[in-house]
């Protein structure tokens, strides 16, 4: 299970576009991950926007975001068009990166365990270890969340 102050398993996924991604691409700058089921659901979309709301207030912190899931690209590519999501949408259509990530495995809803995505996000530094992790998170004021964690209460408040 990684934690804080670990290296960030690098990847190589595919973005909504179809264009490769890499988290050295990001070397030097600091990267939240975030890990979220399938788009369109009610959930992940509440993250999304919520993520969307606060993303220039993210990058004036200094912090890139990168959403992850396990949809192909096209439905990647009408999520991130029809919520008018700033940031890229990567696809990890076998899980391979999820895995690494420990965002991958059972979950409890409604009482049943299932196999599958874990909401989680990681805050991933310039060095490319990691500063923080939140995992099983609420889709609901999740951005928040990750503002005051890291210390940027002016992204957690409008």
């Amino acid at each position: 299970m990684l934690t804080a102050g670990d290296f960030a398993p690098q990847f190589s996924l595919p973005d909504e576009t179809g264009c490769t991604v890499t988290l050295a691409g990001f070397a030097g700058r600091r990267v939240l991950l975030y890990f979220y089921p399938k788009a369109f659901t009610p959930g992940c979309t509440t993250q999304a926007c919520d993520l969307r709301d606060g993303y220039e207030r993210f990058r004036a912190a200094g912090w890139e975001i990168v959403g992850i899931s396990p949809d192909p690209i096209t439905r990647l590519e009408r999520f991130r068009r029809e919520q008018h999501l700033p940031f890229p949408l990567l696809s990890d259509a076998d899980h391979g990166v999820a895995e690494a990530y420990g965002a991958w495995g059972v979950k409890k809803l409604y009482g049943r365990e299932s196999r599958g995505l874990i909401r989680s996000t990681f805050a991933v530094g310039p060095d490319s270890r990691l500063i923080a992790v939140w995992r099983n998170v609420r889709a609901a004021g999740h951005a928040a969340r990750i503002a005051a964690d890291l210390g940027l209460e002016e992204v957690a408040t409008p």
